[in-house]
């Protein structure tokens, strides 16, 4: 899979991810940093990248624009490690690789996961 992790996710994710066989860029790394949320979108379409991040503004945004794409997970636990944030990617790859690459939106809280398909 392809991975963009926003911004608050830890840059050493990435890092681990791609130690892990996986394609996987922080926004830090591609001079995004300060994009905002619809030019995260936009790159993330453009490469068919799964978006990471910290933040609900992306499923909201979706949500307004009927997007179908791209994919967005948004993980609800703060101070995880880089390594702790690679590992829960991937396992949620694993589990949920269908509908990942069909469209959807997902949240990380607590153990748990949910999903709903794209467009909301």
């Amino acid at each position: 899979m392809r991975w963009l992790l926003d911004q608050g996710i830890p840059r050493s994710a990435a890092m681990y991810l791609s130690d892990s066989q996986e394609d996987a860029i922080h926004v830090g790394d591609i001079a995004m940093a300060e994009a905002s949320d619809p030019d995260i979108i936009r790159h993330a379409l453009s490469e068919n990248r799964i978006i990471i991040t910290l933040d609900a503004d992306f499923h909201a945004l979706l949500a307004l624009a009927d997007s179908s794409k791209p994919s967005v997970i948004r993980i609800r636990e703060e101070g995880l490690k880089g390594r702790e944030v690679a590992n829960l990617i991937l396992r949620i790859g694993r589990q949920f690789s269908t509908e990942l690459h069909d469209g959807c939106v997902m949240t990380y809280i607590g153990g748990k996961i949910r999903h709903r398909a794209l467009p909301l």
